[in-house]
C-alpha cells in the first residue's frame, strides 16, 4: 500500500509517498482503509524533527475517516464495514493515517457523524479532541468568561462552539477579517489581534499560543491552558497554568461526532490533495492562511 513517511526531516520536499506492506491489526486492534485524512500543524512539526525521531522512517498522519477493513482479536461492538473516525496519536511512529489503511487501538474509534462525508468527518478527530479536552482542563462553569486566542483557527472554532454550548462567556480573538466568522460559530464579544478585552476574564484556552501576552487576561487566580507542552509561561497572580496534550479517547469523539450531527459542532475543511501530493500539500500548510483543515484522499 501507499503511505506517507519522511525519512529526514526538513522542508515539504521531505515527505514521500513509500510503498509499505499493508499493517496487520493485534488484538484490541482495528484496521481501517482510510477514506480521508486531515494534514495538521503537528504533522509539519513532526516532518521538521520538533519530536525527534533522527535515522528512523515517521509515518505522519493523525486524523483519519473510514471504514473498518479487519477487527483483532477481543474487539467487541466493531465490525467491517462500519464508517469511523479516530485519533492516531503519536508523535514518532512507523505508519500514520497518510496511507491507504491504518490500524489503531479500537478505544479510540468513534461512529463517523452519519451527517457528513469523510472529507468533512477527517477533520474532526485532532481538532475536536483538543478544544474539549483543553476546556474541561479549564474547569469553568456555566455564566464563567473564557478567552480563546486563535478562535477563527481549526481548534479555536471548535473551542468557541463547545464553549459557548456550555453556557461560557466567550471573548474570541482572531484577525479582524474573521469577526464575523466567529460571531457566527458563537462568540459573546469579539478581540482584534493585538488588542485584549474589555476586562480580566475567569480563563484563557490559548489556542493560539500567545504564552505571556495571553496569560495576562486571566483574572487573578483564573485559570489558563496552553496547546503546545513545554511553551506554557509562569503562574502569575494565582492564575492556574496547565498544558493540554491531546488523548486519543472514542468515547469523547463519539460525543462530539454526535455534536457535528446536531449542527452544534461545524467541521471546516480549507483544501483538499490526493495522498500522492502529500508534498504539496505540506507546502500548502506552510503558507498559511486556510480557515480549514487540508485533508488528503488515497
Amino acid at each position: 500500500m501507499h503511505a506517507v513517511v519522511v525519512d529526514g526531516f526538513g522542508g515539504p520536499e521531505v515527505v514521500r509517498v513509500a510503498e509499505v506492506p499493508v499493517p496487520r491489526p493485534a488484538a484490541g486492534q482495528v484496521r481501517v482503509r482510510v477514506r480521508a485524512a486531515g494534514l495538521n500543524p503537528v504533522d509539519g512539526a513532526v516532518r521538521i524533527g520538533v519530536f525527534g525521531g533522527a535515522g528512523e522512517r515517521i509515518g505522519l498522519g493523525w486524523d483519519v475517516a473510514g471504514e473498518i477493513d479487519a477487527v483483532g482479536e477481543g474487539v467487541d461492538g466493531w465490525t467491517v464495514g462500519q464508517r469511523v473516525i479516530a485519533l492516531h496519536y503519536g508523535t514518532v511512529k512507523p505508519l500514520g493515517t497518510h496511507a491507504e489503511y491504518a490500524v489503531l487501538d479500537a478505544d479510540a474509534l468513534a461512529a463517523a457523524p452519519a451527517s457528513v462525508d469523510d472529507v468533512t468527518a477527517a477533520v474532526v478527530p485532532l481538532s475536536a479532541l483538543t478544544a474539549a479536552q483543553a476546556l474541561d482542563l479549564l474547569g469553568l462553569e456555566a455564566g464563567d468568561s473564557v478567552l480563546i486566542t486563535g478562535a477563527a483557527g481549526a481548534v479555536g472554532g471548535f473551542a468557541v462552539q463547545l464553549a459557548a454550548r456550555a453556557g461560557l462567556v466567550v471573548s474570541a480573538l482572531a484577525g479582524a477579517a474573521d469577526e464575523e466568522l466567529v460571531r457566527g460559530l458563537g462568540a459573546a464579544h469579539f478581540v482584534p489581534r493585538g488588542s485584549g478585552p474589555a476586562g480580566p476574564v475567569d480563563g484563557v484556552l490559548d489556542a493560539a499560543v500567545l504564552g505571556e501576552q495571553a496569560l495576562a487576561f486571566a483574572r487573578d487566580g483564573g485559570s489558563y491552558v496552553g496547546l503546545r507542552p513545554g511553551a506554557a509561561p509562569e503562574p502569575v497572580r494565582g492564575v492556574r497554568v496547565a498544558e493540554q496534550e491531546v488523548a486519543a479517547d472514542g468515547a469523547h469523539l463519539a460525543r462530539l461526532a454526535a455534536l457535528v450531527d446536531e449542527d452544534v459542532l461545524t467541521p471546516r475543511v480549507g483544501e483538499t490533495y490526493a495522498l500522492a501530493d502529500a508534498a504539496k500539500a505540506h507546502a500548502r500548510l506552510a503558507e498559511g492562511g486556510l480557515r480549514g483543515r487540508i485533508v488528503l484522499t488515497p
